[in-house]
């Protein structure tokens, strides 16, 4: 259910700015369509939960990019847990995922290589700063930002109750705003930039990262349709902020977490656990 934002045109060639605010799905697939010949993509605008498992049985790849853990934690659990035709037979989920300089690409075979769950600790937590240290000590420019954003505009209100994060006047007025609180407390790095990061919540995306991890993930679906190559096993760190590094390396299943594979009788209670999880986070 994502749609088009301004801030989504600099790292990609799909979208355009007379697409904002349009959903991604549908203009992504228009594009592709159109540029190659033959190409017969399907979108669908709607939440990952609101398909059903004969919907993602039919596939014989699934091919995230997802935005969140939340996502990726359900998506896992419907592919490990369906029955599929015939009874040996896996559907691979191929993920990838970029922070600024750094990327990551992996494959996962259900019940044979390692899933999300077994490897829950890569995923760094949610950076949270608490109210107290906003409002009362700021020793960083987020902190700035944030004692603006939740607590002066709410009180001045001054271009209405809601922020626009891609509103210029919006930013600007919360970036100075920042910036007198700052020089009270002895706090420098407040930039424009950094202010409409913390504002908007944007992880830093560099096109040149998000084309490496496309790339690895293309080749990996390339690798199991075509049988041309092994496949990946089982994990790709990337980092190009300094020089260029990747590494392969294999991550272990953790055997407890397959369950459902050695006889448990309710092999879809682990869906619907991930299923409210997103219903709430995607709310």
């Amino acid at each position: 259910m994502d749609t088009i934002d301004l801030s989504n045109l600099n790292r990609q060639f799909l979208f355009r700015q007379s697409d904002i605010d349009k959903p991604k799905a549908e203009v992504a697939a228009s594009f592709i369509n159109k540029r190659i010949p033959g190409a017969q993509v399907v979108p669908h605008y709607k939440r990952i939960q609101d398909c059903d498992s004969d919907f993602y049985s039919q596939f014989g790849i699934v091919v995230c990019g997802l935005d969140s853990v939340v996502a990726r934690r359900w998506i896992n659990s419907v592919l490990v847990s369906l029955d599929v035709d015939p009874p040996n037979k896996q559907i691979p989920l191929i993920d990838g995922g970029t922070e600024g300089f750094k990327g990551n690409a992996r494959i996962i075979i259900p019940g044979k290589s390692a899933c999300i769950e077994c490897t829950l600790n890569l995923y760094p937590p949610q950076v949270n700063f608490p109210l107290c240290t906003i409002a009362q000590t700021p020793r960083l420019p987020e902190h700035c930002i944030e004692y603006v954003r939740m607590m002066q505009w709410p009180a001045e209100t001054p271009f209405g109750k809601d922020i626009d994060g891609d509103n210029p006047e919006h930013i600007q007025w919360i970036f100075e705003k920042a910036l007198e609180r700052g020089s009270q407390y002895g706090i420098s790095g407040i930039t424009y930039r950094l202010t409409q990061g913390v504002v908007k919540n944007i992880i830093p995306a560099v096109a040149s990262t998000n084309a490496v991890i496309a790339a690895a993930c293309a080749t990996e679906v390339f690798k199991l349709v075509s049988g041309c190559a092994p496949i990946m096993n089982n994990y790709m760190v990337f980092n190009d902020a300094d020089g260029i590094y990747a590494y392969t390396y294999e991550q272990e299943k953790k055997e407890r977490l397959y369950g459902l594979q050695s006889g448990v009788s309710d092999n879809h209670a682990p869906r619907r656990e991930y299923t409210e999880r997103a219903n709430r986070f995607f709310d």
